[in-house]
Formats: C-alpha cells, structure tokens, sequence
C-alpha cells in the first residue's frame, strides 16, 4: 500500500482509506459487528491506516465499531471523525454551537476509546455559527491535546479560506469521482493553493461506477439511495452510458470498473486519499488493488474528454441534503 501526505500538514496515510459509514449506517440494514470488525482488520492487514467515520452515524454506532476495532492499533491508524449534526425528533439537524462540539468531542473520544482524535471535521457548515468561532473552538481542542488535526465536510471555498485563516485546515472531504467533477472548477484549485489534503467520499458514485447497479435496481427505505434522484430507474438508464465507457477501459487494463474509478480519483493530485466504503471482503481487495491502476497522462487526458461529453442524469442529493452543502 502507498502512502500519502494530506496537503502540508504532515499527516500521511494510505493512499485509500476505508470509509465505514455503510458498515452500520446509510445503506439498509447494519451488518454484524463481528463481521465488520473483521473487515477493519482485513483493511489493515493490507496496508490501510485511514478509517473514516462520524458521530451522526447511527447515530453513535458506528464510532463504537470502529472504536472496538482499532482499539488494538492504537498509534498504527489515522481515525478521522465529525462533529456538527445531530439528530433531533429522528431528523438531521446542524449544530455547532461551541457547547456542542466540546460535547461531541468527549462522547467521540469514548467511543473511538482514543485519547486524541486524528483528524475532526466539521460534518457540515452551520449557517448558524461564525466558521471563525468552529475553528476557535477546535483550535482550543488541539492545545487540549484532544485533537491532532481538522477539516471540513461539503463547505465551500470562501468558508474553507476563512477557515483555514484561523486555524491551518488539514482536510477537506467531499463528493468526488467520474460522477461528480464539480470540486474541479473551484475546490481543488482552492485545496493547491492553501496546501490542503483533499478527501472524496463516494469515489464510487455511491456504488453505480461498479457496474452493478442499472435500472431495476431497487433499494430499501433504510438505504440513502431510495431517495436520491441520481438513482431513480429512469436516471440509472441514462448514465449506464458512462458505466459502458469505465468498462471498456477495465477490459484494457484487466482490471474491475470500480479499480479504474478509483485509479482516475487517485491520479487527479498526490495529495487526494478517497476513502470508498464496503462490507465485503472482496470489494476491500478489489478496492485496495487501485492503487496497482496505472493511467498514464494520454490515457487520463483520454479518459477526461470522453468523460466531458458525458451529462450524468439526476441530482447527487435530494432537495433538503442539497442546501446544506458549498455553504
């Protein structure tokens, strides 16, 4: 497994990181803990040290589980948690009064049975609270010695200037991959520039850029995406075309579609680390073995103009999601 330095901060990881959301949270059902416990430490015996979760999922569930297994590789992993939503009457609200980060923090700190969290990002912006007042709040944390390093979720450039102005952002994650180019045209400039690492989530594009997933699909109430419109049948039809081109390059390359997907994201910068998510064994593998993925520069550039001509049909979010992010 390749390393990798998000930014200049000096935090290095492996190359991919295993996000652990959909072990017990945003994808139907959870899986059993055993089980998932085994896949973390499967992740590690190949080379993995970035392990991704938040308070919000479960809500709490997830941090216990990933808390659980690492806590035998304390100093070996990079946990990165997040602080700013909670749920309140069963509904996603932000919050990130300083009162609340500073109780988020001991309750993530509990559950990921650590002294010091990693890397700690604000899980969305809160129009409600000045961003200079977060990065006070969290810079306090740090001399603390309750955090190491922090960043944000889904903010936009002008908060993430503001942001890192206060207090030296580490990382910034947010949705990324041949599905979503947006943070090309301002974020990732924006990242370059300041010397900030940048995180995607979703590099996968929610599992359609496997090539599993087309149109009689279906996906249960407990599954995020039954209610996004990028997954409506109608939509998966339409941007089957972009599955279809993935494909082709894996048969050239004898790899899966999901390698390619993730080979182009890693490609983008030497300071990107995206972190898909999976339950099975033998997506881990097939995951981690991108990083074996070589795209040379014509094959990118290639790649690139046939990906510009593509319009992928159906919003990433719903409506209520959608106004929460590039605040």
């Amino acid at each position: 497994m390749q390393i990798r330095k998000l930014g200049k901060s000096g935090l290095e990881v492996s190359a991919i990181g295993l996000g652990c959301m959909g072990m017990s949270h945003g994808y139907g059902p959870a899986s059993d803990k055993k089980d998932m416990i085994s896949l973390i430490h499967a992740a590690i015996d190949r080379g993995v040290t970035f392990f991704d979760t938040a308070e919000v999922y479960g809500p709490y569930v997830n941090e216990e589980l990933v808390g659980e297994a690492l806590a035998p590789f304390k100093g070996k992993v990079v946990i990165a948690t997040k602080f700013g939503i909670q749920m309140v009457d069963g509904k996603q609200v932000l919050d990130s009064k300083p009162e609340q980060i500073r109780r988020s923090v001991e309750g993530s700190l509990k559950r990921l049975k650590v002294d010091t969290i990693d890397l700690y990002y604000q899980h969305r912006v809160d129009p409600n609270v000045p961003i200079e007042e977060v990065a006070g709040v969290v810079q306090d944390l740090i001399k603390e010695g309750k955090v190491k390093h922090w960043g944000l979720s889904e903010a936009g450039v002008a908060t993430i200037r503001r942001a890192h102005a206060i207090l030296p952002l580490t990382a910034i994650e947010s949705e990324y991959s041949m599905m979503w180019r947006n943070p090309e045209e301002e974020l990732l400039p924006t990242l370059e520039e300041l010397g900030i690492g940048f995180v995607p989530f979703s590099p996968l594009g929610k599992g359609f850029l496997t090539g599993k997933i087309d149109k009689s699909a279906t996906f249960v109430k407990s599954d995020f995406r039954s209610i996004v419109p990028r997954f409506k049948p109608e939509n998966l039809e339409a941007n089957q075309v972009l599955v279809e081109l993935i494909k082709k390059i894996a048969e050239g390359k004898d790899a899966a579609p999901a390698q390619i997907a993730l080979a182009w994201v890693i490609a983008q910068k030497p300071w990107i680390v995206p972190i898909p998510g999976t339950r099975k064994m033998k997506r881990l593998e097939e995951n981690l073995g991108a990083v074996d993925v070589k795209l040379t520069p014509e094959e990118l550039s290639n790649l690139n103009d046939a990906l510009s001509k593509i319009e992928i049909s159906g919003d990433r979010y719903p409506a209520e999601y959608a106004n929460r992010v590039g605040k």
